[in-house]
């Protein structure tokens, strides 16, 4: 098993996300990796990184000379891991790594994608949890997979499911859609998502709506329809125009001399064009 973790100033979590993964994977009495993709971190996640890899060959850092981003730091992962089942979790320890088993569990009965579904979402104020719902029920409204309401990359792919993804290299990346629109037999996993154990979010606004813009641009055909009927309206509308401008000006309507003419091309050719 490989168990994927990136890793951004998280020096106050990543000693309790070492012990716990470690201790639920020695239970399975099975061979596992656990990647660490530091992600430009800069209060002291780097040094801890290496540390664990020295002391325990089951840790495999992969260190970033800058800050890339978390589906850049997880596709990273994805690249080097080895195992024949993978596992994405995030370092904050928000999603319990003893759910792992469970996960497993489901791909031992032959699923390929196994996705971790909250129940509960602990230590989120209001004002997240609102924001959250309404992404998640918009993007499953508006793209064209079915991406599974209330989860986030927390879950297990199989080998085959990596490799099709490793091959899917476009900079602008949201790993959930894309790991459901390959295809496989996927099912899900309930869990109850925990408060975040130290730190803060590292998903201010600015990153959550430019991953809400990334994951709409990549899945749905919505914004390019929403521009093609702006076009249209945009255009209908000049046309209209045309005549009543004309029967204007030779009625002697002085407000429709000028520009109204460039005004109007403008607009059918910028309606076209959308």
């Amino acid at each position: 098993y490989s168990i994927i973790a990136p890793i951004y100033n998280e020096s106050a979590t990543l000693p309790e996300l070492y012990r716990r993964v470690s201790e639920t994977m020695f239970t399975l009495d099975e061979p596992w990796e656990l990647i660490l993709i530091d992600d430009g971190s800069t209060d002291g996640s780097t040094e801890l990184i290496k540390d664990y890899a020295l002391k325990d060959s089951h840790i495999r850092p992969v260190i970033f000379a800058r800050n890339f981003g978390h589906q850049i730091a997880v596709t990273a992962g994805l690249d080097y891991s080895r195992g024949k089942a993978v596992i994405i979790i995030d370092s904050d320890l928000q999603d319990p790594p003893e759910v792992i088993p469970d996960l497993i569990q489901k791909w031992r009965e032959g699923y390929e994608v196994v996705y971790a579904y909250r129940t509960e979402r602990e230590g989120e104020s209001w004002f997240k949890l609102t924001t959250a719902s309404v992404f998640y029920r918009m993007i499953y409204k508006i793209t064209d997979v079915d991406i599974p309401l209330d989860t986030g990359d927390f879950r297990l792919l199989d080998r085959k499911v990596v490799n099709v993804i490793n091959q899917m290299r476009e900079r602008h990346r949201f790993l959930r859609g894309m790991s459901v629109w390959v295809g496989f037999r996927q099912t899900g996993v309930p869990y109850r998502r925990a408060a975040r154990y130290a730190g803060e979010t590292k998903y201010p606004m600015r990153k959550m709506v430019k991953f809400a813009s990334d994951a709409i641009t990549s899945f749905s055909y919505f914004p390019l329809q929403v521009a093609t009927y702006m076009g249209f309206i945009s255009a209908g509308i000049s046309i209209l125009a045309i005549p009543i401008v004309i029967a204007l000006r030779l009625a002697g309507a002085g407000a429709f001399f000028g520009q109204a003419t460039t005004l109007i091309a403008v607009l059918f050719l910028g309606g076209v064009q959308l």
